[in-house]
């Protein structure tokens, strides 16, 4: 557990050991809480405690459950041998199951063979071919109420447990509950701050219009114009309304990937067809190139992170302009890229580095076409809830490139 020469220079068995081993774990657990305290963001807060829980219990896994609100269950929101994807599509009863007794009775429990209690949940294992030999299951409570499971899973070389085991990963799991919820509300308030100021300007809009409309003499072809600027306030706010539901349901893990194996190639011209006339009103010419590679991830969310890419590199492409999809698959990683480029307008150097930002539109392309500002965000967290990357290149008038990855797969897609 330590590397203390102090501590080292005392039999196994010696009490002075045992106890000085118990004041280093302990304090390690106080400034592990300490660095749980210093950030407010969701995923580095779940990769922390995941970390500090192998480290402290000397296990070979960790896994934090959440409790679903929508459904009930229990669902992986972290893990050290999960990927964003596995986490999303295996759900875990709170009958049946380990952490659900945990989350049910709010209670630790510590089972050293799970292949001899009822309880264990083994899809799990039969889905990634591993083996949970034992488990340390203890719940995460926040205010009297629990919102989740923490369990440490098989002792490093089968080590027995001990009491200070179930005492540490307790307390480091009441630490993390108030972590999580401080984070959540954290971020709820600091979109909806966002999102009420977004609001004001079709609000404002549409205020204005009523106004004009109520005045006598009106002229025909002014309320005209001005019933459709009406309109166009009102699907704004209805894009808005959407898009803000989209992101935040992302954003606190609600959203659930329905992975499946398909070819990217066929989905990138199947969503070069949607776009297809809206890219003919502006003259604009639309290119796949690359060879067909299966990808395993969900099928609807990456079309609408293609969409988004695509719609915007039209809308920001010069008349006659071009839009180019690349497909390559990355050798030494099992990933594939995708590129979006196009020969538009291209972005500065300093607006590049907020193109992912919620609500951010580049200055001085604000009145060239309207939009939320949020599919670039939506689109970025989509591909990283797949373990993938997005990101940009792009020059002031020779256009952008927006790139992301997504994992690829021997499985052949269903015909």
């Amino acid at each position: 557990m330590t590397s203390d020469p102090q501590i080292a220079s005392y039999s196994n068995d010696d009490p002075v050991r045992k106890y000085l081993q118990l004041m280093a774990r302990y304090e390690r657990l106080m400034e592990i809480s300490r660095q749980l305290n210093s950030t407010l963001d969701v995923g580095t807060l779940l990769s922390r405690i995941i970390r500090a829980s192998t480290e402290l219990t000397t296990t070979e896994q960790a896994s934090i459950l959440l409790v679903d609100p929508s459904s009930g269950e229990l669902r992986f929101e972290a893990s050290s041998n999960l990927t964003a994807g596995a986490m999303a599509s295996m759900p875990v009863p709170m009958e049946g199951s380990l952490a659900g007794w945990v989350a049910t009775n709010g209670e630790p429990v510590l089972v050293e063979d799970t292949r001899s209690d009822k309880r264990f949940f083994s899809k799990v294992d039969q889905i990634l071919s591993f083996n949970t030999r034992s488990l340390l299951g203890v719940p995460m409570i926040v205010h009297g109420k629990t919102i989740g499971v923490l369990e440490a899973i098989n002792k490093v070389d089968d080590a027995p447990w001990t009491e200070d085991d179930i005492n540490t990963l307790s307390t480091l799991a009441s630490q993390a509950a108030i972590a999580i919820e401080n984070a959540r509300l954290f971020q709820q308030s600091d979109f909806i701050a966002e999102m009420v100021h977004e609001l004001r300007t079709p609000l404002a809009a549409l205020k204005a219009s009523t106004v004009l409309l109520l005045k006598p003499n009106m002229q025909d072809d002014r309320r005209t114009e001005i019933i459709q600027t009406m309109q166009r306030e009102t699907e704004r706010l209805s894009r808005l309304a959407t898009d803000f539901l989209d992101l935040a349901r992302l954003e606190s893990g609600r959203t659930r990937l329905e992975t499946e194996a398909f070819g990217i190639k066929e989905l990138i011209e199947e969503s070069l067809d949607v776009v297809r006339h809206q890219a003919q009103d502006r003259h604009i010419n639309l290119f796949a190139q690359g060879d067909e590679v299966a990808v395993l991830a969900d099928r609807g969310k990456i079309k609408q992170v293609l969409l988004n890419l695509l719609t915007n590199g039209i809308k920001y492409n010069r008349e006659g302009g071009e839009i180019h999809c690349h497909i390559k698959a990355l050798v030494e990683i099992k990933f594939v890229r995708i590129a979006v480029q196009d020969t538009g307008l291209g972005i500065s150097e300093e607006n590049q580095k907020r193109m992912f930002d919620k609500f951010f539109r580049v200055p001085d392309t604000a009145g060239y076409t309207q939009g939320t500002g949020l599919g670039l965000a939506i689109a970025k967290r989509i591909v990283e809830a797949h373990e993938g990357n997005m990101w940009l290149e792009s020059k002031l008038g020779a256009g952008s490139t927006f790139f992301f990855t997504l994992p690829r797969t021997e499985v052949k897609p269903l015909e």
